[in-house]
């Protein structure tokens, strides 16, 4: 049964689609984009082509060893347990679509919450401006957010284990990458992938492309980071590099956050959309 509380969030996910699409940068943004997209020009296409490739395959590998970790499956079997407090009869992850509306954003911010707090430590050890952390940085970015992005799915009763959901998950970790002038065009391509796709979603008949120009801009920010955590870490305060590990916790938690919300909307999308063909709303 659609409910006033299904209605509220639906109007408030309609207010949020409408901003995306009403977002318009401003001129340093498109200043920034125009120098990127001239730079990428200077580099052959069979570059550029095979190191999106490349890019998009490491995705898939980061995102297959999260999905069969032990921390993937202690993650499952709490949400899990957590659902089982609102209803009893919850046994596998598909079950969880059983919930309301808020009972599902509750377990949503629950995972949420702990994710924004790994990526804020994660990203004030890489702040410390030793060695390793800021090696493997971008890698350990792409592994926090990504696993955020199907702790959502979880949450919201969606098994990132069906090849569709494993990779609509990667599809809504690449559109919540994007700059804000274009996450209308991406959201429109997720919801657009949504609706090509036959109920009960196997496998995926949307675009499988992820990394491209466009979506370069987020990494490049994330290379200006590690650039000012090298150039402020020898800065300290009681021998701590206060200035640059507040540096890198920021700025991962601002991603974390941005991926997290956008990665609700479209699971909240789909649950209420849903439900609304079900009733007939």
């Amino acid at each position: 049964m659609w409910t006033e509380r299904d209605r509220a969030y639906w109007d408030r996910l309609m207010d949020w689609e409408q901003q995306l699409a009403s977002y318009e940068g401003n001129d340093v943004e498109y200043q920034a984009a125009n120098a990127l997209e001239r730079l990428m020009q200077e580099i052959p296409e069979e570059v550029r082509d095979r190191s999106f490739a490349r890019i998009d395959q490491a995705l898939f590998h980061v995102h297959s060893l999260l999905q069969g970790s032990q921390l993937q499956t202690e993650a499952r079997e709490r949400i899990l347990t957590s659902a089982r407090i609102f209803r009893e009869d919850i046994e596998h992850v598909r079950d969880l679509r059983k919930l309301t509306i808020d009972q599902l954003c509750y377990i949503s911010r629950q995972q949420m919450t702990r994710t924004r707090f790994y990526s804020a430590v994660q990203g004030a050890v890489t702040g410390t401006g030793t060695a390793l952390p800021v090696a493997a940085d971008f890698l350990a970015m792409a592994a926090v957010n990504l696993r955020a992005v199907q702790l959502t799915a979880l949450s919201y009763g969606y098994d990132v284990e069906i090849p569709f959901e494993m990779t609509a998950s990667l599809n809504v970790f690449h559109a919540a990458m994007l700059p804000d002038r274009l996450k209308a065009d991406g959201w429109a391509q997720l919801i657009s992938d949504v609706e090509d796709g036959k109920a009960p979603f196997y496998f995926y008949e949307g675009t499988e492309r992820m990394a491209d120009e466009s979506w370069l801009e987020e990494p490049i920010r994330q290379c200006v980071k590690i650039a000012a955590v090298m150039a402020l870490r020898n800065k300290k305060i009681s021998g701590i590099p206060l200035l640059s590990v507040a540096i890198g916790a920021g700025a991962n938690y601002r991603l974390t956050k941005k991926v997290t919300e956008f990665a609700e909307s479209y699971y909240q999308f789909r649950y209420l959309n849903e439900k609304k063909e079900r009733t007939g709303e």
